[in-house]
């Protein structure tokens, strides 16, 4: 697919992942539907991006926040062509800690914003995408791009919430791509490793470097937002790319810490 001139809806969009996927798809050309959680942050994004974007707030969990957010940008720009989901949380707990169970809470909140959110914004997009002509050319109509994690099949301790909900995104794309091949909507996951994200901004240098040394194997550096955002354009326009999950990892074997 050709970005320029189509309309992305990112979330998540105001920091890491999701602020490079802005500003990477609208250098080439698209205009972006920009959902996030921190007004302040969009307000930044909006200034930057100006006259490519429509900020919106909005919570992935909610389906009429996302909702909300959808019609903005369709209001904005008239049409839905890819969508990328960067929303998520990494909160974290031992399954038991000091004869303390994991905290069920916990548990909701990661798997709803990271597993349910991936879904719903996935769910009310197609419906728009599906209702777009036919690209002349490659015949599609839309394109999904979903954020899991290396996580999802190398959790760490106290990654059992996260890995699930990443596990699960892995899991749902084979069986949402069949069921939006009919309209020409492809769906792609991928599987980002260590990230500078805010995520990771949190861990003292020392700390962060020795789990670099311990997991990378070339290049031995955390991977910059700019190098997913790279992919992301990749994958919308290489039309051959559905169905599958792509591992950018600098391959990384995460230890068990």
């Amino acid at each position: 697919m050709n970005l320029n001139g189509k309309v992305a809806v990112v979330s998540g969009a105001a920091s890491g992942l999701g602020l490079a996927t802005c500003r990477a798809l609208a250098e080439a050309g698209a205009r972006i539907g920009a959902l996030d959680r921190d007004a302040e942050r969009l307000r930044h994004l909006d200034e930057a991006l100006k006259g490519s974007v429509v900020t919106m707030t909005a919570d992935v969990t909610e389906a009429a926040s996302v909702q909300a957010g959808i019609d903005a940008t369709l209001a904005a720009f008239g049409s839905v062509h890819v969508v990328v989901s960067c929303a998520g949380v990494g909160d974290a707990a031992k399954t038991v800690s000091r004869g303390t169970p994991f905290p069920l809470a916990v548990w909701d909140k990661v798997i709803a914003i990271n597993l349910t959110g991936t879904f719903n914004l996935i769910r009310l997009a197609a419906v728009a995408m599906a209702a777009n002509a036919p690209d002349g050319v490659t015949g599609e109509r839309g394109v999904i791009v979903n954020t899991a994690s290396g996580a999802a099949t190398q959790g760490q301790i106290g990654q059992a919430a996260y890995s699930a909900s990443k596990a699960g995104i892995v899991g749902l794309t084979l069986p949402v791509a069949r069921d939006l091949a009919e309209y020409g909507i492809r769906v792609v996951t991928i599987a980002p490793g260590l990230f500078e994200t805010p995520l990771v901004a949190g861990l003292p240098p020392p700390v962060a470097q020795g789990i670099i040394e311990r997991n990378l194997a070339f290049p031995q550096r955390m991977g910059h937002a700019a190098e997913f955002a790279m992919l992301v354009r990749h994958v919308v326009e290489n039309t051959y790319f559905n169905a599958t999950t792509i591992s950018l990892d600098a391959g990384a074997r995460m230890s068990a810490r």
